[in-house]
């Protein structure tokens, strides 16, 4: 069974793929590896430069995502730039905090991923999308989860809690990343 090295520094995502993609072994990006910016204007065009990159570094098999939020009431923003969306060096609080400011409650959301997929031995590249629509929360509710989770309500749960209320399970089962995750993983065992 191929390892699969992650592109990504984000401690959260290393957990989470960890989980998602067991018994797969999910190896972390060395150090030393320098990740190229992520300055695409889709998800596509900024995850596959990540995993060629951290393919090429290591010689191994290897995957990266990218992943964000997008509000129909304002035309898809934040979109790709979901984690800078309060400015560079923005927390998941200063995140979230503008993106209440800026969209009504209630309104419809969506996360998306997608995961791209390199193999330095063989050249093949392919890349998985998942996708998860909800509506934004009053006010940010949960602990669990990272980035916009508190304010996002899925369709597919109870209606009622958001991601950061949802176990890790409930949530792996029907987010935007889990979903990504399981088409890799489908596509992989064939």
């Amino acid at each position: 069974m191929t390892d699969l090295v992650l592109a990504t520094r984000n401690p959260h995502k290393v957990r989470e793929f960890e989980r998602l993609l067991a018994p797969r072994r999910v190896l972390a990006l060395p150090d030393d590896v320098v990740l190229p910016p992520e300055d695409g204007d889709t998800f596509e065009a900024n995850a596959v430069p990540k995993a060629r990159t951290a393919a090429s570094a290591t010689g191994r098999v290897a995957i990266a995502d990218d992943s964000g939020i997008e509000s129909a009431a304002l035309a898809g923003a934040p979109g790709v730039y979901s984690a800078r969306y309060a400015g560079p060096a923005a927390s998941d609080k200063e995140n979230l905090d503008k993106l209440l400011r800026e969209a009504p409650a209630g309104s419809a959301l969506a996360y998306v991923c997608v995961i791209a997929y390199v193999d330095p031995g063989t050249g093949e590249e392919r890349c998985f999308e998942g996708r998860c629509t909800g509506r934004l929360a009053e006010v940010p509710r949960g602990a669990g989860g990272f980035g916009y989770d508190p304010a996002f309500i899925p369709d597919d749960g109870d209606g009622i809690r958001t991601m950061a209320e949802l176990s890790e399970a409930e949530k792996d089962a029907i987010s935007h990343r889990g979903r990504a995750a399981r088409e890799l993983l489908a596509w992989l065992a064939r």
